[in-house]
């Protein structure tokens, strides 16, 4: 399953994100390799999830970033897709074809043993900062495309996890990326500033059937709760209350994921079934990333590229595990 953890800035949604990938790391039933499958992503502009997961500033800030190998990753994509000219001509939308190279959870591949490390037990990928010989003349979503094309191109299971904190706010709109998860958890504070940025992410995402699940932080007592329930009604699965245990680990002192308060280890694991529970549909999944290419093709990449990018799409490939396979 593919989870997104958004929010308003300061919300703590890169705190909880690291907390829920420690738990599936710590509870979720193992694969065939004794591990559990589990892949975190960090796409959000402001790159903390290494450190959420327990890594230093100096171990974080040499992990090798997917927005510095983009080249590289189209090139390995593209495989043999006939339908994609060249990976020059691959945007962080191109959806996969026959010919193109698919990814697992897992699996071995040139991408992960270049870019995936591992950080407090988790597997993770960054996108790398926006530096500042970026300023004027780029843009982050052209890192975080590293991400979108993973995404596209990635069969997943059930059991199997790819967790991914995003960018705050509702910058993930900006492409098709706020479609590529089966269950979205929105990380809302009991403020008003933290349910404005709720209902703005709603309003996009559910014309778009993205399934959307509040998540309650920084809760302090019932009447916290109480607010939520009243902003955001039925969306609200759970909450996590202040933890000591969470402020440790800002302050240096991180401690095994079972030390975490009983109440908010119940949070996740609600969080877990919840995810677990839903149904995926490929080809749902297919026909999105099908539609946001075509409309970022017309919008701009074609005349970027100096072709016709909807010649891109395979209209007879549905992703799936079936052609993982084949």
């Amino acid at each position: 399953m593919k989870i997104s953890f958004v929010g308003k800035g300061g919300s703590g949604k890169t705190t909880l994100a690291a907390l829920f990938a420690r738990h599936l790391a710590a509870t979720a039933p193992p694969g065939s390799d004794g591990s559990v499958p589990l892949l975190a992503l960090d796409a959000d502009i402001n790159q903390h999830l290494a450190t959420a997961l327990g890594a230093s500033e100096d171990h974080a800030a040499r992990l090798p970033a997917l927005g510095d190998h983009l080249g590289e990753i189209k090139d390995y994509l593209r495989g043999d897709n006939p339908r994609i000219s060249s990976s020059a001509a691959m945007i962080k939308t191109s959806p996969p074809g026959r010919g193109s190279r698919l990814l697992s959870v897992t699996g071995a591949n040139p991408i992960y043993d270049a870019l995936v490390r591992e950080v407090g037990g988790v597997r993770l990928a960054v996108t790398g900062p926006f530096a500042a010989e970026d300023l004027g003349v780029a843009c982050y979503h052209s890192k975080v495309g590293a991400v979108e094309l993973i995404l596209n191109h990635l069969v997943d299971g059930p059991g199997e996890y790819v967790v991914v904190d995003m960018t705050a706010g509702a910058d993930s709109f900006a492409s098709g990326l706020f479609t590529r998860f089966d269950a979205t958890f929105l990380v809302c504070e009991p403020t008003l500033r933290s349910v404005g940025v709720y209902r703005q992410y709603v309003g996009y995402a559910r014309d778009f059937g993205v399934r959307v699940y509040v998540v309650g932080n920084k809760v302090d007592d019932d009447s916290d709760v109480e607010f939520l329930r009243g902003h955001v009604g039925a969306d609200l699965l759970t909450w996590i209350g202040r933890s000591g245990y969470v402020k440790a680990a800002e302050r240096g002192a991180p401690q095994p994921v079972t030390a975490l308060e009983p109440a908010n280890r119940n949070a996740l694991e609600l969080m877990r079934a919840t995810v677990d529970a839903v149904d995926k549909d490929w080809a749902t999944y297919t026909r999105q990333a099908v539609e946001f290419h075509l409309r970022n093709s017309t919008a701009w990449a074609n005349d970027r590229v100096g072709e016709n990018l909807a010649d891109q799409v395979d209209p007879d490939f549905v992703l799936g595990p079936e052609p993982l396979v084949r």
